[in-house]
Order: structure tokens, then C-alpha cells, then sequence
């Protein structure tokens, strides 16, 4: 067996120095040392022989497997060279040449709607916080004026987690208003906050509707707020964001946590008010829900509704970006097509 192993490295050998490329190198390294080559198999056979023997044997065959892969190494080195050395060779590397550029990725239209979105709140001066995803019922429903079997609560297609007596039972928030409650309950007036999340609905879905999206919920506590403070800040954002000619109306709407409760919606782009599909022929599209505090759920927090007074507005960030951009269908913007998600 120790000539059979001389042999096959003189042949392997012998075989190597008359490889001229990489292809013939892998076919070479197969050959030899690959899982079915001519030194794995006379290793293989090793186990046939007694234990003395088979020691002093296998020692010389990895001693002979560790050179063929030395020598292995140093051809891959030598056929490596040229391409590097000679930029001009019909094969080879020009090094000279500008490296591949890197295509540079994105922020997800609804992350540049929603940065956008706080931006502009920020300069009024309302600070940004988040709060969790996995809500009490207490924070949801009953702290918002919306106890248990109230009508209102039919309003919101809720995914629950678990059941619970006295507002201990668990759901993936429908809103983002609960942050209300809280920030209410840990901070004295004034506040004046905005907070964006994203929000969960169990409901079926369409071209403008989807179980999962994205709200801003905003809130301003203060003495003296009035419903013209809520109507100046509103303005003001929807100029902000979609021009400054763009027309805007406020109409009286129902909110269980709000006293007035108002919708506001904007010209429809598409047919300057003269009537379309995009608007069901308004002239109008709606954006957001607003109102005053309502002064049952100040009083809840120890706020004393007859000293303090605060605005609330509530708004989903796809529905934005789809009027801002002509988005005629809401699953676009999480079916991760990059010929959509490229125009952004």
C-alpha cells in the first residue's frame, strides 16, 4: 500500500504541473481529492488493516494528502497571477476599471409619508411618542368612553388576545387614541403630543381598507383650547402637506371620545370639486377625525374639564400617501413589488 501511495502522488503530481487553467485545476482537485478520488478511496480501504499497520499507514497517507493540497494551493496562486499582472490578457482582470455601483435602497413610501407627518406637527411643537401594540381593554374601549356592549364599540373590528373582566382583557390596539389615557394619567397640562403607530383591524379587505396600516393620533391639552385652535392646526397641516391652495372643510362626525366631533377632508386633486369616481362625485376627500376632549375622559385622568380644556385628531398614513401620490389601492404597499416601491 506505501507504493501504491507513492505512485499516486507522483502521478498526481506529474498530472498538476500540466494543468493550464482553473477548470482543469477543479477537475484535477475532483480527481484526486474529492469525496470519490483515487487518495479517499486508498484511505477508505485503511480500515481493513490492523491497528499497527493501519497507523503507520494513514500517517503516511495524510502526510501525502496535506502535499497534494500544498501543491494544490500554489498552482491556484500560479494560474491567479497572469489575470492580475496582465490587465490585457483575453481572459484576465482590468483593474483599472470603476467598480459596480451599488444600487442605494429607499424608505418605504409610508415611512416617508410618516416621517413627513411628524415633521410637520414637530414644528408646532408637539413632541412624537409611541406606546405598545398589545393594549388593555381599559386603554382602548372603556377610558375613551366606550364601555363594555356599547354601540360604539361596533365601530372597531378588534382582534383580541385574550378575555378579562374590568378592562383586563388584552387586544391588538384598533387605535392609536389609548395613548391618550396614558399620557394623560403620567403628565400634568400642558401637553401637546402626536403619536404614530401602527394599528390592527380584523375586517375584510379592499382597495382602501387592510387588517394592518398605519395611524397618527394627535392630542393638546391646555386652559383656554378651543375648537379654533384645533381648526388653525388642522388647516395648517393640510397646506403643509398637500399645498397651500388646496381647499379644506370640516363637518360635524361622531367619536365617542370627542365633544364636538368633526371629519375633515380636502378638495379631491383629481377633479378640482367638480365630482369624480376617486370622490364619489363630493368633490371632497376625507383624511382625518378631530374634536374637543371629550370632558368625561379628562375627568377620568384628573383633569378638571371646567379648568382645562384639549383637541384631539386622528389619521391613517396610507390613506395620505395614497391621495398625495395617486395610489389607487392600499395592498400596494405591502406587496413588496419593487416596480412600485422603486417610484418612491
Amino acid at each position: 500500500m506505501l507504493e501504491q501511495l507513492k505512485d499516486l502522488h507522483t502521478q498526481a503530481l506529474e498530472e498538476l504541473n500540466k494543468v493550464e487553467n482553473p477548470r482543469e485545476l477543479e477537475l484535477w482537485r475532483i480527481r484526486h481529492l474529492g469525496k470519490k478520488g483515487s487518495l479517499t478511496k486508498v484511505l477508505r480501504s485503511l480500515a481493513a488493516l490492523p491497528l499497527e499497520e493501519r497507523r503507520k499507514k494513514g500517517a503516511q497517507a495524510n502526510e501525502i494528502k496535506k502535499s497534494l493540497e500544498s501543491s494544490l494551493e500554489e498552482k491556484e496562486k500560479s494560474l491567479q497571477e497572469p489575470l492580475f499582472t496582465s490587465p490585457m490578457h483575453p481572459q484576465g482582470l482590468d483593474v483599472t476599471l470603476p467598480g459596480r455601483p451599488i444600487p442605494a435602497g429607499r424608505l418605504h413610501p409610508t415611512t416617508q409619508i410618516l416621517n413627513e407627518i411628524c415633521d410637520i406637527f414637530r414644528n408646532m411643537g408637539f413632541q412624537v411618542v409611541e406606546g405598545p401594540d398589545v393594549e388593555w381593554d381599559y386603554y382602548n374601549f372603556e377610558a375613551l368612553n366606550i364601555p363594555q356592549h356599547h354601540p360604539a364599540r361596533d365601530m372597531f373590528a378588534t382582534m383580541w388576545i385574550d378575555t378579562g373582566m374590568g378592562g383586563k382583557a388584552r387586544l391588538l390596539r384598533t387605535h392609536t387614541s389609548p395613548m391618550q389615557i396614558r399620557l394623560m394619567e403620567k403628565e400634568r397640562p400642558p401637553i401637546r403630543t402626536i403619536v404614530p403607530g401602527r394599528i390592527y383591524r380584523y375586517e375584510a379587505t379592499d382597495s382602501t381598507h387592510e387588517s394592518i396600516f398605519y395611524q397618527v393620533e394627535g392630542l393638546a391639552v391646555d386652559k383656554g383650547i378651543t375648537m379654533g385652535d384645533l381648526k388653525g392646526t388642522l388647516f395648517d397641516f393640510c397646506h403643509c402637506l398637500f399645498g397651500e391652495e388646496r381647499k379644506v372643510r370640516f363637518r360635524c362626525d361622531y367619536f365617542p371620545f370627542v365633544e364636538p366631533g368633526v371629519e375633515v377632508a380636502i378638495g379631491c386633486s383629481a377633479c378640482q370639486g367638480a365630482g369624480c369616481r376617486l370622490c364619489s362625485h363630493s368633490g371632497w376627500l376625507e383624511i382625518l377625525g378631530a374634536g374637543m376632549v371629550h370632558p368625561d375622559v379628562l375627568a377620568r385622568v384628573n383633569i378638571d374639564p371646567k379648568i382645562y380644556s384639549g383637541f384631539a385628531f386622528g389619521l391613517g398614513v396610507e390613506r395620505i400617501a395614497m391621495l398625495r401620490y395617486g395610489i389607487d389601492h392600499i395592498r400596494l404597499f405591502y406587496s413588496n413589488d419593487l416596480r412600485f416601491l422603486k417610484q418612491f
